[in-house]
């Protein structure tokens, strides 16, 4: 068991800071939601009299989102300090009391990236600068909110020529960084932490390798760590992307089918399920301008899929925060024990939720990994 568990929760404009001891004091309960691609968010809830400070900036707002109101949550768990989410109030409700109870106030907002999507800036070029280039000078923007980019090269680094082409933007800086994504086989995420207030922003290729956090124990009797697990195995979803090259000498287009095993993406299970689309009318193209990209970007794209179509296994589960002695944290590797040799073994977690409240810390996750059986024959407890 932990020895002991900190929530440390900074709010304010730009910088936050720690709140007043009244704020803390009504704070009732705290959720954040971290995903592996995608947006993340968090709900914060009090409890508040009518004389609360709170209160009277719900009513100054006039009940429109906080936008400029940002909130950084953390936990201290055996003296290291984990950031959990970086973000901005983008919703609050209020529910009044009856019979002379508190009311309830709900602060809820998303990560960093509610910034980005704000606001178009449709057709501003970028002459001469690769992909890499656009989204460094993008973020550039944001670090004021101590947002640092972590940029990975593409295989296919294209500076386009003046004369030729002048790319511009499409849509709000979020949508273009995560097209730029897109056509890379690419994801978009921010990384809150190591420190409160500093942020990494990642643009990438998604990675399924790392260290191992420590393995989730069911029905191990005094080592069982988790509260449930539930297992599924979908049949369906593995899909292999086929990728047409056309070769104009002999005026005929060749499908290359793109298996879903990459460096950055290894099996973590023995038998993955049959692909379904290897017969007409299924085996068909991913996308229908394949053929007017290059090949590496096709490649990468299909690459990309493949690893998403391959997550034919998922496990859905809970545990307290006490007992399983750390946080398990999303976008990262962790082993399962207890639960047969189907499904034991290395899995990618794909979603954590953590729901924290006085005297409590628990964990929802959901884990994926491409087929049954696990690759290693033991997982580090």
């Amino acid at each position: 068991m932990l020895d002991s568990v900190q929530l440390r929760l900074f709010i304010g404009p730009i910088i936050p800071l720690t709140p007043a001891r009244e704020v803390m004091d009504a704070l009732a309960e705290v959720e954040v939601k971290i995903v592996d691609v995608g947006q993340c968010g968090f709900k914060l809830t009090f409890s508040i009299d009518k004389r609360s400070p709170l209160n009277i900036l719900f009513l100054l707002t006039g009940g429109l989102p906080l936008l400029f109101m940002r909130v950084v949550i953390a936990v201290v768990v055996n003296g290291t300090t984990r950031v959990l989410i970086d973000g901005v109030i983008t919703e609050n409700h209020i529910a009044p009391g009856d019979k002379g109870s508190n009311s309830t106030l709900t602060l809820m907002g998303k990560d960093l990236t509610a910034l980005m999507d704000q606001s178009k800036a449709s057709g501003f070029p970028f002459p001469a600068m690769p992909a890499e280039a656009r989204i460094a000078l993008l973020l550039l923007k944001y670090a004021i909110f101590g947002v640092v980019p972590l940029i990975v090269p593409s295989v296919l680094l294209f500076v386009p020529l003046p004369i030729d082409q002048i790319p511009s933007q499409q849509g709000t800086d979020l949508e273009y960084i995560r097209y730029l994504a897109e056509q890379a086989g690419y994801v978009f995420y921010i990384d809150p932490g190591p420190i409160p207030g500093i942020s990494k922003a990642y643009w990438g290729p998604q990675v399924k390798i790392g260290p191992v956090q420590p393995a989730l124990s069911a029905d191990m009797d005094a080592y069982t760590n988790v509260e449930s697990l539930r297992f599924s195995f979908d049949q369906e979803r593995n899909k292999i992307p086929l990728v047409y090259i056309y070769n104009s000498q002999t005026g005929v287009s060749v499908p290359i089918p793109l298996p879903p095993v990459t460096p950055l993406n290894p099996p973590l299970g023995l038998i993955p399920p049959l692909p379904t689309n290897l017969l007409p009318p299924d085996l068909t193209p991913f996308g229908d301008d394949l053929a007017k990209r290059p090949i590496p970007q096709a490649i990468m794209m299909g690459l990309a899929r493949a690893a998403q179509n391959a997550e034919a296994v998922s496990c859905d589960g809970s545990l307290d925060v006490t007992r399983y002695r750390g946080v398990l944290q999303a976008r990262q590797l962790v082993g399962v024990r207890g639960a047969g040799p189907a499904f034991d073994g290395l899995y990618y977690v794909k979603s954590v939720t953590h729901k924290i409240k006085r005297g409590e810390y628990k964990q929802d996750f959901t884990l994926t990994r491409n087929g049954l059986v696990s690759t290693m024959p033991t997982v580090n407890p």
